[in-house]
């Protein structure tokens, strides 16, 4: 094991000012449920989009233009 791959274990390449004393793993985890991808959008095309169901509205459509356009194999 190189020695920046034992650093790592050992966490020693945290740094000085990052205190993860008070911290609690995994403490949002529950916010959404387990089949939830969260992706980040562009602004210009947030802009576009008001909602999470407008985003899956377009993304839907543009899945059935490129099934009718291609078909699966």
């Amino acid at each position: 094991m190189s020695s920046s791959r034992k650093q790592v274990a050992k966490g020693e390449d945290m740094r000085k000012e990052y205190d993860f004393t008070h911290a609690v793993r995994g403490k949002y985890a529950n916010r959404f449920p387990k089949d939830v991808v969260m992706v980040t959008l562009a602004p210009d095309v947030a802009e576009a989009f008001p909602d999470a169901e407008s985003v899956n509205q377009a993304l839907r459509v543009l899945l059935k233009a490129a099934k009718k356009i291609a078909p699966a194999a």
